[in-house]
């Protein structure tokens, strides 16, 4: 039988980066990119002005109070965009808006608030108001109340990024904030791993569509449903195929269709169902000929029959178990992270956290358990968490854990993992990973724990 950790391995292998393209920013939203992205000068590119004020030589003001303000002549009004350079002699100033360009000659900026209009010998009666109006009118003195250091209220040129830094390393996912920095740098594209579109095949003659009437023996199919929103949760585009029946032939040539891009663009293939030792396995019957795809046990509960591979162009395919539990579970710990790495992706886990057991249960012998779990109240421990249990050791080795003792977590449902039980996934708000050497969480062991 495989190990948990083994089989993680080999399904996150088949999901190697997809090929780069470039793409307007917009539609980079989303999406990882494939290329750093380098300033072609300085950021900003020029000394500007952080505040709405006046331009100075800060030697001019250097004695400015609000009971002798220094009165300076304005020899230019700079507007944010302006492209004037006007001199700043000594005893002149500039009328200046946030963003634009420092002119030659000044060295600070005095915010308008502190600042009053007038013409030097109406001081007194200026700084005698309470609250003295900014100085924004035409043809008058700006009477500057406060002194300010050199630098002062200034944006310096290259004082977010210099010539040649990376703003934007690869494999950064981008948002909002990144489409905001790649437009600053005057970049109109960036390049970008695309999105993998994902085919989604659950299989079983006893599915019919959700909303179909039921003969006895018949169930909703629920998994490509499942599957096709946890591919879209990962960022992946879906063609969602079933359910199909358990013909082998078929089904092979439904997977042969994709695999030579008969429905579009395929990069991985997931299916659901008819991985087991039962007679109608259609999966296994279907790719029993395939030397790149393999079925193995895996030391896991729920979700312990899988296989994976590669059909002969190339395609990525995943087999997951039919019962939905074992779908969601295995889709989560197999198949997520691959998707994340052909986005471009390299940290590629959910993180975990280290919580406490509300309740007690078995584990099955010689598997880890992979539990849908939910938060419970802290009311419900019946005891405190006075131990770490052996359940605290990580059944995902690699993966760093939070400890927080103050979050209580118990199984979604009363009966525990067992994988038929879908509608009760719902409630779950993770899954806890108990691994194969624990034959019993009890209440107060502390677990790991990943939120979906």
């Amino acid at each position: 039988m495989r190990g948990l950790d083994e089989h993680r391995a080999a399904a996150r292998a088949l999901g190697a980066p997809l090929p780069a393209v470039e793409v307007d920013l917009l539609d980079a939203q989303g999406l990882v990119l494939a290329a750093d992205v380098v300033t072609d000068s300085a950021l900003p590119r020029w000394d500007n002005s952080a505040m709405d004020g006046y331009a100075v030589r800060a030697a001019d003001v250097a004695a400015a109070r609000p009971d002798e303000p220094v009165a300076l002549r304005v020899v230019a009004d700079l507007a944010a965009g302006s492209s004037a350079t006007p001199q700043v002699l000594p005893g002149t100033a500039a009328r200046i808006m946030t963003g634009a360009p420092l002119p030659p000659g000044a060295d600070a900026v005095v915010p308008v608030e502190l600042t009053g209009a007038g013409a030097a010998s109406h001081a007194d009666d200026v700084c005698a108001r309470d609250e003295p109006a900014p100085a924004w009118a035409d043809d008058a003195p700006v009477l500057v109340r406060q002194a300010v250091a050199p630098g002062a209220h200034v944006r310096r040129a290259g004082e977010d990024a210099a010539a040649g830094d990376v703003v934007l390393r690869a494999g950064t996912l981008t948002g909002s904030a990144v489409v905001g920095a790649a437009a600053s740098l005057g970049r109109a594209t960036l390049v970008v791993h695309r999105r993998p579109r994902i085919a989604v095949v659950a299989t079983g003659d006893e599915l019919v569509p959700p909303g179909t009437p039921l003969r006895h023996g018949q169930i909703p199919d629920s998994n490509s449903w499942l599957l096709a929103a946890a591919v879209s949760d990962a960022g992946a585009d879906v063609l969602r195929l079933g359910p199909t029946s358990d013909d082998p032939v078929a089904l092979r040539l439904l997977l042969a269709a994709l695999d030579a891009g008969e429905h579009g663009q395929v990069d991985g293939i997931v299916t659901s169902g008819g991985v087991s030792v039962g007679a109608y396995d259609v999966v296994k019957a279907a790719l029993a000929d395939e030397p790149g795809v393999e079925f193995v046990r895996v030391a896991v509960q729920p979700g312990k029959p899988q296989g994976l591979g590669r059909l002969p162009g190339g395609t990525p395919v995943w087999t997951l178990p039919g019962n939905p539990v074992s779908v969601a579970a295995s889709f989560e710990v197999f198949v997520r992270p691959a998707l994340l790495r052909m986005r471009g992706l390299t940290d590629v886990e959910r993180p975990r956290v280290r919580a406490v057991a509300a309740g007690a249960w078995r584990t099955p012998p010689g598997r880890a358990q992979v539990m849908p779990a939910r938060r419970a109240a802290p009311s419900a421990l019946a005891e405190p968490a006075a131990h770490a249990g052996p359940a605290a050791l990580s059944a995902l080795t690699g993966l760093a854990a939070s400890y927080d003792p103050r979050v209580p977590v118990q199984p979604a449902s009363a009966r525990g993992s067992g994988s038929h039980l879908v509608a009760r996934l719902a409630a779950a708000h993770g899954f806890a990973i108990i691994p194969a050497d624990v034959d019993e969480v009890r209440v107060g062991d502390t677990l790991e724990v990943f939120w979906t």
